[in-house]
Order: structure tokens, then sequence, then C-alpha cells
């Protein structure tokens, strides 16, 4: 076969296998010795701890049942690995290099690499794995792989992927993403059959310890085959790494501050503020660090379930989009940290913003929308003074009129049914964003009860869409393909375990999400994804949250880290201690 590989948006670019790939043809690093947001003279050693909410009952994490432990990627290396300093860009880890042709991709298996119990690893695990994962693996995975037709050992080193197209630019790199499992280990055990049966990988740690829903403890592999892979230089640096489980954040916040575990990563904008404040904090033993992130914004908000009664009715759910206050919410209870979320792509490129035009308004008008998205910009309420709150009751008001409720005793009815529902949540955190946003419904006449439980519990109710309302998080990559079909397809929707979590059904969506898969070019591809979003916001499925561009850390101080943070993750493997 001819050798080449395909550079994104680049038809037939003949070059020869390489050790490295990039969605775009642009590798940053071209003769790679370590990455530079690592210290490649980081010491190692130390025993860190850090925490984990709710419980686990599953040492298994690739298939879709049971609740999964906290830290299992670390037992396991992937073909390659993507750098987090570039878009999407991989280097080779198991595979020594790729080579991507048409409606093919090969891995040349690196000659080094083992499991740990040493044992070589060899093509048939790399196809093993991916058959497993097919056939096990959550809808995630499935969705993932779909354009794969078939696996192939071509000699004792290389395993060939054959693809049903060659359109798809990003099923190299998802491909390269693939965690190799162990033939041998599996051989006379079924993948799924105990959950709790401690997994053989190849990766920088192996489980020591662990009691179920308590805590599991990994330890670092001293005789780790890629210690000194380029890869992986300047990471993995602790001995040690403990999750500790609590029952909530409150809790483990408390435990944190009496130092039973070392760092935590913070999502709340008010224990930032003020949670951290003491003597520790005062005499330089606690620390807080921001790292500025360059990454898409995703979407954060409440999700409502267009299966379940009313939410089927476009006017319903943009009535309800009208009584989130962000601006009260920002100001009382987030010392204004975060900024309101107008786009499932927002902070990127991605993002639909103002009246579409171009290519984007082409594509809009071929689907046949109505002309509101083509003629105006989509917008939210502002509360940014009574009258604002006030006109964007009246709205919603209006909206629920004309959708057919009348107000009975200050309750709202349609055709003799009253209309209530639950906000389901899982963090306790999560109540004083909800609980404004339900007083605001219950002026409209909408009864709303807030119910939050446990994590396991939250997600069984997830995986089967057992809700009326939750407040999710969709994240979005710096490069949107494969995962849309996940978030948004019309076969999503029914699929136990997807993150469609609002059930969308549509023809157009669908559409979309393979045109963005199958772009031909950058800007096609960034015009059908404005298009998604905008279609995404103009059905009201979610009403948005808000979001912040930095990633918050508070540790005691016994870690020392790189000077420079990557601008597209949060790295504690980085880190070292002191």
């Amino acid at each position: 076969m001819t050798k080449f590989i395909f550079i994104l948006f680049i038809s037939f670019s003949y070059i020869f296998a390489s050790s490295s790939i990039s969605i775009d043809g642009d590798i940053k690093y071209k003769n790679l010795k370590y990455f530079d947001y690592v210290n490649p003279n980081a010491p190692k050693g130390g025993k860190v701890k850090t925490y984990a909410i709710g419980t686990f009952d599953t040492l298994n994490q690739f298939v879709i049942k049971g609740n999964k432990a906290e830290g299992l990627a670390l037992l396991y290396d992937t073909l390659m690995v993507q750098s987090k300093d570039e878009p999407f860009s991989q280097y080779g880890l198991v595979a020594s290099d790729i080579e991507v042709g048409n409606k093919y991709v090969i891995f040349t298996i690196n000659k080094n690499a083992k499991f740990n119990d040493g044992v070589k690893i060899k093509p048939s695990d790399v196809k093993f794995s991916f058959e497993v994962l097919m056939k096990y693996g959550n809808p995630l995975i499935k969705q993932y792989y779909v354009d794969v037709d078939s696996v192939e050992l071509l000699d004792n080193n290389k395993v060939l992927f054959h693809l049903k197209t060659n359109q798809n630019k990003e099923l190299p790199l998802i491909l390269g993403q693939l965690s190799v499992l162990p033939e041998h280990f599996y051989k006379d055990i079924e993948f799924d059959s105990n959950p709790l049966l401690i997994p053989l990988g190849s990766g920088p740690y192996r489980i020591k310890s662990f009691e179920v829903g308590r805590n599991i403890v990994y330890e670092r592999n001293k005789d780790y085959w890629a210690l000194n892979h380029p890869t992986r230089i300047g990471q993995f640096n602790f001995d040690e790494i403990s999750y500790i489980y609590y029952k909530d954040e409150n809790v483990a916040l408390e435990a944190f501050k009496s130092k039973s575990y070392d760092f935590r990563l913070e999502n709340s904008a008010k224990v930032w503020a003020n949670g951290y404040n003491g003597k520790a904090k005062n005499d330089g033993l606690l620390k807080q660090v921001s790292f500025k992130h360059s990454l898409p914004s995703g979407m954060q908000g409440f999700f409502l379930n267009t299966k379940r009664s009313f939410f089927d009715d476009i006017k319903v759910r943009e009535a309800l989009l009208q009584a989130f206050d962000f601006e009260w919410s920002n100001k009382n209870l987030f010392f204004n940290q975060y900024t309101r979320t107008r786009s499932f792509f927002d902070n990127s490129i991605f993002a639909s913003s103002g009246i579409p035009s171009g290519l984007e308004l082409e594509i809009l008008k071929k689907l046949k929308v109505k002309d509101e998205i083509l003629d105006s910009a989509f917008s939210l309420p502002t509360y940014s003074d009574m009258e604002g709150k006030r006109d964007a009751l009246l709205y919603a008001q209006a909206l629920l009129k004309s959708a057919g409720f009348e107000s009975v005793n200050h309750k709202l009815y349609k055709d003799n049914k009253q209309f209530k529902f639950e906000i389901l949540l899982v963090s306790k955190a999560m109540e004083r964003v909800t609980l404004p946003f339900v007083k605001n419904l219950e002026m409209l006449g909408i009864e709303t009860s807030v119910r939050t439980i446990d994590v396991s519990s939250y997600i069984n109710r997830l995986n089967n869409f057992d809700y009326d309302v939750i407040v999710a998080v969709i994240p979005q990559s710096l490069f949107p393909g494969n995962e849309q079909r996940y978030f948004w397809s019309s076969k999503s929707a029914n699929t136990n375990g997807s993150q469609n979590y609002a059930r969308i059904e549509s023809k157009d969506i669908d559409f979309l999400v393979e045109k963005i898969i199958n772009a031909k070019s950058k800007n096609e591809q960034i015009a059908y994804i404005r298009a998604l979003d905008r279609i995404l916001l103009w059905g009201y499925y979610v009403i948005p949250h808000f979001y912040s561009n930095s990633f918050r850390v508070a540790y005691w101080d016994k870690f020392g880290y790189p000077q420079n943070s990557p601008p597209y993750d949060f790295d504690i493997w980085t880190w070292w201690v002191k």
C-alpha cells in the first residue's frame, strides 16, 4: 500500500508514516523530547491523597454498568498521547507510528511496550481491545467508532483498521486514544463478569489496595516500560495516589481543611472566594492558584427532558428559560466570577453569534428553519434590574398562555393537568442556584420541587433518563466531531447511558452532526457547527448557566509544579512532591 497521511482538509497529501499526527497538519513537536508544560527533572516520590464524592462498586471503567472508581485511567496506556498545548495533535506511545490512508489506519506497535506483568503488547491486544469495547463498552465508545468497518492483523507488529469512509478526518486520532487491554489476561474471564477484579494494564500505576466505597490506592510501577518515553517524561511523579471517598462536597471540603487529603479542584465560586480563609492560608501552608485555560466552555445548564409532559412544547421550554436570573446568582452567589453561557461552544471560534451570514446562512436556508432563526440574533433575558425581570416574566406568561395553559388559583393547568415537575440534583451546592429559579417559576404558577440524591442513585436515573429536569454539563473539545452524535443524535435520545440529556430527536440536527464529522474544509466545519449551535439554542432544550475560563486549585504546600501551564487542560500528574 502507498504510505501517506491524511492531513485534515487537504485531500491526498502524500507523506510517509509518522510517529505523530495532527488534525490540522501542524505538529508543534517535530522531534519530541518532552512536552513544554512538564519539568523533565521533576523528582519521583511521595504519597498524595485526593478525594472523590459518593461511592464506587466497579474497577472496570469501560462498561456502562456500575459506579467507576476514580483514577482507573492511570492503569492504562493508549496507542497515542494527545498533547495539552496543541488543539489536537497526538504522539505515539504504545504505537511507534501511525499510517493513514484511503479508508484505513495502520498502527505499528512499539517493540518496547509491555503490560505490567511483563508480557509484550501485540497487535492482537489492540484488536482484542477494540472488539471487547464494541461489545461491552458504553454507548459513547460505540458511537465514536461507528465508522470503523473491521480490524485486521497484518504481521507481528502492525494492526490495520478498515474504515467505512475517508471523510471522517477525526477518526484516526480517536483510534489513537484507544486504551490497550491484555488479551491473555481475559482469556478465561468474561470481560464484564467480575466488577471488582483488579485489572491489568500497561500504564504508569497499578492498584495497591481498595475498600469499596471508601478509598482506592494506586502505586507507581517503578518498572514502567515507558518511564523515559518522551510522552511520559516529567509526569506521573507520585509514588502513591489515594482517592478518599466522602458523602458530599461539604464533608469533603471540611476534610481537606483538616489536612485529610492534599489538593482539590474547586468549582464553587463561593468556596473559592472565602471558603479557605483562616490561619493555614495566612501562614502560607494552604495555597490557592488559578490556571487560565483556552478550552471551549461547553454547556452547563438545566436540561429539559423533552419526553416528559409539557416539555415537548417549544413555547413551554422558552418560557422556562425566561425565569432564570443569572445576574442575581452571579452577584450574590458567585462574587461575579462567572460569564453567562450564550452558546454550546462558547469561548471558541465555533460559537454562533449575531445574525447568521455566509455559508452558515446558506446551510440554515437549506434546512428550511423558521424565519426567526435566519433574521434574528439569539438572546437571553437580562435581569439587570426589576424592569428586566418583569419583562422576562411577562413574556414567559404570554408564551405559556399561547401554549394553552390557564391559571387556576395561581396554579397553571392544561387539559385539566397541573404543570408541575421535579429538578433532580446530585450536588447540594447547586441548590443555591436552583431555588431562586424555582421561586421565579412559582410566580408563573408552575409548581417545582427540588430533589438532591446520592451519586449512585443519580447515575442510575441519568442512565435511564428517569428525570424531568437535571443540571448537567456537555463538554466540548477543540475539534468538535464524532462525540456530537452522542450528545444530540436521534439515536442517542433512546440509548440508555448517552449524554443526550434533553432527548432531542431532530432530522435537522442529525444532518448537521454528520456534516460536522465529514466536513471537507475548516470553513465548512465552522459553518456547520455554528448552524448546529444556533438550532440547539433556538430549540430551548437547555436553560444555559455560566462558565469560568480558569482551573482553580487549592492545595497544601507540599507540591512543586511546572512554570508553564498547558492551555487545554489541568494536569496534576505533572506536579511533584517537594
